[in-house]
């Protein structure tokens, strides 16, 4: 069955008409930029919680090296962020010196290293750390920073990448 053209111009104008009437108004094309992809910028603390890790926007602090940073996030989260669920299991390292260059983060510890290497808190000092280096140094990307835990004691642990401590 062929419908005329003058009958198709109908229809789609009636639809039109109805959609008006709906409250949809017409717009244009509206562009929304690049797809997103990896980690956002700006610094972030990881802490742990139920449901994973959580990175926590880190606004009023200005951002020196990754020892402070380390130190920062030894001090757990706030009020706020406890309420949500969040928590920190990295607040009793002991001694320990942190260093990057480029992609390459390193935690010296004075002692052994009492987490495991693949758990919440190895993850919260590997994306906390990872964040840090790629503000600190913005031509590198947080996905591609790479750490790795050397203990006095025990196994060297990674090099690790923060994508393999985040669910989803």
């Amino acid at each position: 069955m062929r419908i005329p053209q003058g009958a198709a111009v109908a229809v789609l104008a009636t639809a039109g008409f109805a959609l008006v009437g709906c409250g949809v108004q017409p717009t244009g094309v509206i562009g929304a930029g690049e797809p997103a992809s990896g980690l956002t910028r700006g610094m972030r603390l990881y802490y742990a919680s139920d449901s994973g890790l959580r990175g926590v926007p880190l606004l009023d602090r200005e951002l020196k090296d990754l020892n402070s940073v380390m130190k920062l996030l030894a001090q757990g989260p706030g009020p706020a962020e406890q309420r949500d669920g969040l928590t920190s299991l990295v607040q009793e390292l002991g001694g320990y010196t942190v260093s990057g260059t480029g992609a390459r983060v390193t935690i010296r510890m004075d002692g052994a290293y009492p987490l495991s290497g693949h758990d919440q808190g190895t993850g919260q000092l590997v994306c906390t750390l990872a964040r840090a280096q790629s503000v600190l140094d913005p031509k590198v990307s947080a996905d591609d920073v790479e750490v790795t835990v050397r203990a006095a004691e025990g196994a060297v642990l990674g090099p690790y990448r923060c994508a393999e401590f985040l669910d989803g």
